[in-house]
């Protein structure tokens, strides 16, 4: 682990989220990446007397100015927490904030991206909602939503939602990694429904496999509602994180653009660990 990827739009979310980051960095001895973006609007030179390259530079420079003038502000939240020996690299550039992410990621070799989410509006709608399917799964390193209303504690319970598949091996392999980081304990859940087609002989072979795991235990809890089985499972058990294997437009997908987990997303201050097929 080397370096984490850190979006801002220099609100208290973000800021949040930047704690977080903070804190992984430290355990994982990563260096921070902050990224800020803004989109230049799309002007008609036809409809204008002056030129519009000038309004570019200005809306430039502006942001230039408030992302230097934030930078003080985060380097004192890494001070209060006696973080700032953290390595901090920054990047500001124009365009869409989700391809600026998908972009950075290849170009700096990040491993880890930690954002904040609002609920369902903003980001979280744009990053875990409809947008899913299309932008989740083309980002290829784990990402991890930060709550707003998150606030940050020693990491020591991950929760994992498996279906027993093959490919959920390689990401529980992922989630151990980082809970060694954290000395943190890994629950590893698998709720079965009436459809389950995941046989016993599966279930003990995967225990077998991860038997020498001192810090993994698995539940098995039978349920028709996965996603109020999850929630509960999260509450009772006070995960400190929730850490999920994103199946393109399936599972995950419909966990986060349901109804029923407005609940999740709102109430729960449970980060959220996207790993990727």
């Amino acid at each position: 682990m080397k370096k984490i990827l850190i979006p801002l739009d220099f609100s208290e979310t973000s800021d949040n989220a930047f704690v977080y980051a903070l804190e992984i960095a430290k355990l994982l001895k990563a260096e921070l990446v902050l990224l800020h973006t803004f989109e230049l609007p799309v002007v008609d030179n036809h409809a204008m007397s002056f030129n519009y390259a000038t309004i570019y530079d200005t809306i430039e420079l502006a942001n230039f100015e408030h992302f230097k003038e934030k930078l003080p502000q985060l380097r004192s939240i890494a001070s209060e927490r006696k973080l700032d020996h953290i390595t901090m690299n920054h990047i500001l550039v124009d365009g869409d904030l989700l391809n600026n992410i998908k972009k950075v990621v290849v170009e700096e070799n990040i491993d880890l991206v930690v954002m904040g989410t609002n609920g369902a509006e903003g980001w979280f709608d744009t990053f875990l909602g409809t947008n899913t399917g299309s932008v989740i799964t083309n980002v290829e390193v784990p990402v991890l939503s930060v709550p707003a209303d998150a606030e940050y504690q020693k990491i020591e319970t991950i929760a994992f939602t498996t279906r027993f598949r093959p490919k959920d091996i390689d990401a529980l392999h992922k989630v151990l990694f980082y809970a060694k980081k954290f000395q943190a304990q890994v629950k590893c859940l698998y709720v079965k429904t009436s459809t389950s087609d995941v046989t016993s002989e599966t279930i003990n072979r995967w225990k077998s496999h991860f038997e020498d795991e001192e810090n993994l235990q698995f539940f098995i809890i039978p349920d028709e509602d996965v996603q109020r089985t999850i929630e509960d499972f999260l509450d009772n058990q006070s995960a400190d994180m929730l850490a999920m294997l994103t199946y393109k437009r399936n599972f995950f997908v419909e966990l986060f653009t349901t109804s029923t987990t407005q609940k999740l997303s709102y109430y729960l201050k449970t980060p959220i660990l996207a790993l990727h097929e």
